[in-house]
């Protein structure tokens, strides 16, 4: 009897540890399996996709560039030209380059060229601010990315990347304030304005003006037409301002050192003195204003900086790479006087 229940007792001891022993280890099994399985697969994946973007990534010697320029009109943009053209070859760049020579269907017409060849980015300095939408529009859906450079255009922003250049409104307010330091806020100003409808010639314009009417009364402008941005017509316009102002002039505001330079030879065979009868103020800081300031006959320039090749290229690649960058990129620029002129000329490189 006793044998029996002792024999009962050691059989369901028995059954009970055999439950336990396959509760406790078939749940646990399959784990290590299942993450076996999966971790190496996760591990594989990375180094593929690293591998695949990078290979997406441009260099400098795979980018091809187009760039609608302006045209020659002035010794700014022979020197902005040069920037662009030598840091291509530099940077082993492949540049598609345009001269529009100041037409803007020559601009278009290039612009379409461009998608037409699927380069890689645009590049354009608008010759006037309207009329780009179409265009503009053909390289966003041929996904094309543009730059502006130098001059702005009325475009929506969606439709251009960034914008590389000067704040030629700000440019028109230094001017002014350089103006009104030379006249002592007092005289009456003639104005040789840049190509009619460009940015920078509306920009300066309304930038002068701004200080003018804000700080100083007494300073008036009696004349303003359009010089073009040219030497030669700039030299035109001065001698109509002349021919009907006369001794009236105090001073001359010009939206670029070259129209200046033209107009100081007009004042010059009227039988004025440049920088002394007539006091000139001007924009872009080139050599010529350098040496213009050194010779007594131009009392001021505002700089505006050409030299836009290195921060082209640089924004071009980020783009191209999908990289973010600003909506505005300002050119660094300062104001120029006369006692500063000779020891600045010999390291000017425009």
């Amino acid at each position: 009897m006793k044998l029996s229940r002792i024999l009962l007792v050691v059989l369901i001891l028995a059954l009970a540890l055999a439950v336990m022993g396959c509760v406790a280890v078939s749940p646990a099994a399959p784990a290590p399996a299942d993450t076996g399985a999966e971790e190496p697969e996760a591990a594989q994946a990375e180094p593929a996709e690293v591998e695949a973007a990078s290979a997406e990534m441009k260099s400098y010697e795979d980018l091809v560039v187009g760039y609608a320029q302006i045209g020659a009109e002035s010794e700014w943009r022979t020197a902005n030209t040069a920037s662009i053209k030598e840091e291509a070859e530099k940077l082993g760049v492949e540049l598609k380059f345009s001269d529009a020579q100041q037409k803007q269907e020559n601009q278009i017409k290039a612009i379409r060229s461009f998608i037409a060849q699927q380069v890689d980015v645009i590049g354009v300095s608008p010759v006037v601010e309207t009329g780009w939408e179409t265009v503009f529009q053909e390289a966003k859906d041929a996904g094309i990315p543009l730059i502006l450079v130098d001059r702005r255009a009325a475009v929506p922003e969606d439709l251009y990347v960034t914008y590389l250049g000067s704040d030629f409104v700000e440019e028109g307010r230094r001017a002014a304030d350089a103006m009104a330091k030379i006249l002592d806020g007092k005289g009456k100003i003639v104005e040789l304005v840049g190509t009619v409808g460009s940015a920078p010639a509306n920009d300066r314009y309304a930038g002068f003006r701004e200080v003018l009417e804000e700080k100083y009364p007494d300073m008036e402008i009696i004349d303003s037409q359009s010089g073009d941005f040219t030497r030669a017509k700039g030299k035109e316009v001065m001698e109509a301002f002349l021919k009907t102002h006369g001794d009236a002039i105090d001073a001359l505001y010009a939206h670029n050192d070259d129209m200046a330079i033209g107009a100081i030879q007009a004042i010059e065979e009227y039988g004025l003195k440049p920088g002394e009868d007539i006091k000139i103020v001007s924009i872009d800081a080139v050599r010529g204003a350098f040496e213009a300031m050194i010779a007594g006959k131009l009392n001021c320039t505002v700089e505006c900086n050409p030299l836009l090749g290195p921060q082209f290229f640089e924004l071009a690649l980020k783009v191209v790479n999908g990289e973010e960058v600003p909506k505005w990129v300002p050119s660094d620029e300062d104001v120029y006087w006369p006692e500063q002129a000779e020891a600045l000329l010999p390291e000017r490189k425009y």
